[in-house]
C-alpha cells in the first residue's frame, strides 16, 4: 500500500507543478503601478509593480494598467491591445534619448489616457513622445507632452509613422509644447510611408511653442491622408500653425473652430497638388502670414472665419458652401 502511495504522490507532482507554474505565470486583466512598487511583484493593487514596462508584460491583451500614485513610471513598448489609464493620479514618463511610448503590434486597440511624457530636454532630449508605428487604433486622452527636441527625423509630439495599413489616431483634452527643435520638428507629425494612409481626429487640444504646430505629409506614401481637427488651436509656433504638405497622396485637412495665432511663419500652410485645407469658424490672427498656399495647394474657406491682424493675410481662400 505504502509502494502503491508512493507511486500516486510521483504521478501527481507533475501536475500541481504546471498548475502552480500555470498561476504564476498567468496574466491579470488589470494591474497597477505605483513609485514605490517593484517590478518583480505581480502588479496587483496590494503588490503593485513599478514601471509601466514592467506591468504590461503582466497584464493580459485588452487589459490595463492602473496608476495607485503620483511617480514617474518610465517610458514604453506596445505590441498589444492595452489602456494605460493614470487620471485618478499624476502618472508621469521621463524620457531622455529614447521615445516616450511606441506603439508597435498588428491589429491592436491602444488607449493612453492622463499621462505627463517629457522629453527631458535639459539633459539628452528625447526623441518623440508617442510614435504611432502599428496599430488598429490609438486613443490619446487628457495627455500632455513637452520639450522633444531630438534631432531629425525626431522631435513630435505625437509622430505617426506607420508603414502598412491605416493609422486611425484619435487625440483629444490633450496639450502638446515645446517640441522640435530648430527648423525639424512639431506637435503632431502625421507622415505615413509607402502605400499605408493615416485617419486623424483632434479636438478640444491646445499646440504651442512646437516648432510646427501640426504637420500632415504624405509626400512619403502613396497612401491618403485625412485629418480633422475641432475646437483646438496652435500657437507660438517660430514656422507653420497647420500645415497639410501632399505628394501622390492626397491630404485633407478640416478645421472647425480652430485659434490660430502668434505663429511666426504661416497660420494655415497647404502644399501641394494633392493638398486641400477647408476651414470654418476659426480664427487666424497675428500670424506672419494668415493663410498660404504653394505648388498647386488649395484652402477653402466656408466663410465663416475671421482672419485678420496679420503681417499678411496671405490668399484669398476657395469659398465653399456649407450643406
Amino acid at each position: 500500500m505504502k509502494k502503491l502511495n508512493l507511486v500516486a504522490a510521483l504521478l501527481a507532482a507533475p501536475l500541481l507543478v504546471g498548475a502552480f507554474v500555470g498561476q504564476a505565470s498567468a496574466q491579470a486583466t488589470r494591474t497597477w503601478v505605483s513609485g514605490v512598487g517593484d517590478d518583480v511583484n505581480p502588479c496587483s493593487r496590494t503588490a503593485p509593480c513599478k514601471t509601466f514596462a514592467g506591468a504590461i508584460s503582466k497584464t493580459a491583451a485588452s487589459g490595463e494598467i492602473n496608476c495607485l500614485d503620483p511617480a514617474g513610471y518610465g517610458t514604453v513598448t506596445i505590441t498589444k491591445s492595452i489602456t494605460i489609464d493614470c487620471s485618478g493620479t499624476f502618472g508621469s514618463a521621463l524620457s531622455s534619448a529614447t521615445n516616450g511610448i511606441i506603439v508597435n503590434g498588428a491589429d491592436i486597440n491602444v488607449v493612453l489616457r492622463g499621462i505627463s511624457i517629457n522629453g527631458a530636454p535639459v539633459t539628452a532630449p528625447g526623441l518623440n513622445g508617442i510614435r504611432y508605428l502599428q496599430a488598429n487604433s490609438v486613443l490619446v486622452d487628457r495627455v500632455t507632452i513637452n520639450g522633444f527636441k531630438g534631432d531629425a527625423p525626431n522631435g513630435f509630439g505625437v509622430f505617426v509613422n506607420n508603414s502598412t495599413g491605416t493609422a486611425r489616431l484619435t487625440l483629444a483634452n490633450s496639450t502638446i509644447t515645446n517640441n522640435g527643435s530648430s527648423t525639424n520638428g512639431a506637435g503632431l507629425q502625421i507622415a505615413p510611408t509607402g502605400s499605408a494612409a493615416a485617419q486623424v481626429t483632434v479636438a478640444n487640444t491646445v499646440f504651442s511653442n512646437n516648432v510646427v504646430g501640426v504637420r500632415a505629409d504624405s509626400s512619403g506614401t502613396t497612401g491618403d491622408v485625412d485629418v480633422s481637427i475641432r475646437n483646438s488651436s496652435t500657437s507660438d509656433a517660430p514656422f507653420h500653425g497647420f500645415t497639410a504638405i501632399a505628394g501622390t497622396g492626397v491630404v485633407r485637412m478640416m478645421l472647425d473652430g480652430v485659434l490660430v495665432a502668434n505663429n511666426a511663419g504661416e497660420g494655415v500652410r497647404s502644399v501641394g497638388a494633392n493638398s486641400a485645407i477647408l476651414i470654418g469658424r476659426s480664427s487666424v490672427t497675428n500670424n506672419g502670414t494668415g493663410l498660404q498656399t504653394a505648388s498647386g495647394g488649395t484652402i477653402y474657406s466656408y466663410g465663416t472665419n475671421q482672419v485678420n491682424a496679420n503681417t499678411s493675410d496671405g490668399v484669398a481662400p476657395t469659398p465653399v458652401a456649407q450643406r
